[in-house]
């Protein structure tokens, strides 16, 4: 005996109902239940996110501040080992990874703005920085106008890519902006004279350039281009994950807790050479941190 339609109509509502449950579920909920945390890093992002090539896995102080965030979600739920993932992420693929929900977090050197604010959401900055120009170190470039006529290369993705798209167009330059897959390809571009400077968050610059084979052959040069609050990327729509993060995020500020984690990347030796970038928490940042906040003026 067939079933009435108006029957086969309800069930299949339910079923549609439990799927968008299921697909509704939110992060900390999915660790109650044993559910792992997928945490989304960078290959090359140094200081942030990076792989060691020691011991092939990813390390960073970004990475450091998402561990504690995992941590804290946790004890949140009463889970005392949170299982985690690590999934490799690139410029151009990392907010769609958070978008679709395949990472709950992405722990990079991600610039948070209105713009991505659609389609993610973002804690509390935990590094700022701007974009600046890195060159050959005998190079005469002092500022993105001396590029008039020449190429420039960015990572493909990033704000600074846009920002120096939209310069050059608006002052009408003639630069022949290139795109990178990564940045350690564009730093190799520079290198090898496919470009003439690389335009990224000054902070990455140092970093890059510190672990090349000839540090002494680059330098960092140029105003800057941008102003970039980095923060730790989040899905939308997961209140109570987000709160979570902030939480932990303000945990750590308020304490100075991060200040030992921002020493062990920017003040001490890090790998792959042990070398250190000696950047102290800047101004900028040191203001931000007085009144710890989602909320960027960008």
């Amino acid at each position: 005996m067939n079933a009435p339609r108006w029957g086969i109509a309800l069930g299949l509502a339910a079923l549609g109902w439990a799927s968008a449950a299921c697909a509704q579920q939110g992060v900390l909920e999915r660790i109650k239940a044993g559910g792992k945390l997928v945490i989304a890093h960078r290959e090359s992002s140094v200081p942030f996110s990076y792989i060691d090539p020691a011991t092939k896995k990813p390390v960073g102080y970004a990475l450091d501040l998402c561990l504690k965030i995992a941590e804290a979600a946790g004890r949140k739920v009463g889970v005392k080992n949170v299982p985690v993932e690590f999934m490799q992420v690139t410029p151009a693929n990392r907010i769609t990874m958070v978008e679709q929900g395949k990472a709950d977090m992405e722990c990079g050197s991600t610039t948070n703005n209105a713009e991505r604010r659609e389609k993610v959401a973002f804690t509390i900055p935990h590094f700022i920085t701007g974009a600046r120009l890195l060159v050959k170190a005998d190079s005469k470039i002092d500022r993105i106008e001396d590029l008039m006529g020449q190429k420039l290369v960015s990572t493909k993705g990033t704000t600074p890519l846009k920002a120096a798209d939209q310069a050059n167009r608006e002052r009408l330059m003639g630069i022949t902006i290139l795109e990178a897959a990564d940045h350690a390809r564009a730093v190799e571009m520079v290198e090898k004279g496919e470009a003439a400077a690389f335009v990224m968050d000054d902070v990455l610059l140092y970093g890059l350039a510190a672990n090349r084979p000839n540090p002494a052959a680059l330098k960092v040069v140029g105003k800057f281009l941008t102003t970039e609050p980095l923060a730790i990327m989040l899905p939308k729509g997961d209140a109570d994950f987000k709160k979570a993060a902030d939480d932990e995020m303000r945990r750590l500020i308020v304490s100075h807790e991060i200040n030992a984690i921002y020493d062990r990347w920017f003040a001490r030796p890090i790998p792959p050479k042990n070398t250190p970038l000696n950047l102290p928490v800047s101004y900028l940042l040191r203001d931000f941190w007085k009144y710890p906040t989602d909320q960027v003026p960008f």
